[in-house]
C-alpha cells in the first residue's frame, strides 16, 4: 500500500481547528481565573489553573484522541490519521507520548521541526521522526 502523506498546509489546517476547539472552553475559564492579566502579563505559567487548562488537559486530550481515534478532531475533519511509519498500523501509546513531547524541540528550534513537514519525502516533522510516526490521508 502506498500511503498519501498529509502535507504541511493540510496539517496546519488541522492544528488550527484543534487550537480553536481547545480554546473555546479554556479561554473563558482562564479569564475567570486570572482576568485580563492573563493576556497582558509576561508570566509563562500564571498558576495552577493555567497549568491545568493550558498544558496538562490539552496534552491529555491530544494524546488520548490519537490513541483512541488515531486523530484529533482537527485531523478527523481533514481525514488524517497518525500511524506507525514502518507498518502504517496504529501507533503505540509510547510513540504517541513521544510524538507529543517531540513538539518541544520541533518548536524550540525556531519551528524548524514543524516546517520540516513541507520538505520531507514522508511529510514527517521532527516530532514524527522521533516517534516513528507519519500522518496519512484516510
Amino acid at each position: 500500500m502506498n500511503p498519501t502523506y498529509s502535507g504541511f498546509w493540510s496539517r496546519v489546517g488541522a492544528a488550527l481547528i484543534d487550537a480553536i476547539i481547545i480554546a473555546i472552553p479554556t479561554q473563558p475559564l482562564l479569564f475567570m481565573a486570572y482576568g485580563t492579566e492573563y493576556w497582558t502579563s509576561d508570566k509563562f505559567v500564571h498558576g495552577p489553573v493555567d497549568l491545568l487548562l493550558s498544558w496538562i488537559l490539552p496534552a491529555v486530550y491530544i494524546i488520548a484522541m490519537w490513541h483512541v481515534y488515531q486523530a484529533t478532531l482537527g485531523k478527523k475533519a481533514l481525514k488524517q490519521i497518525v500511524v506507525d511509519s514502518d507498518t502504517l498500523q496504529p501507533a503505540t501509546l509510547g510513540q504517541l507520548v513521544g510524538r507529543y513531547l517531540g513538539y518541544i524541540p520541533s518548536i524550540l528550534c525556531f519551528g524548524l521541526g514543524l516546517l520540516w513537514v513541507a520538505f520531507d519525502k514522508k511529510k514527517q516533522g521532527w516530532h514524527d521522526k522521533l516517534a516513528g510516526t507519519v500522518v496519512i490521508q484516510k
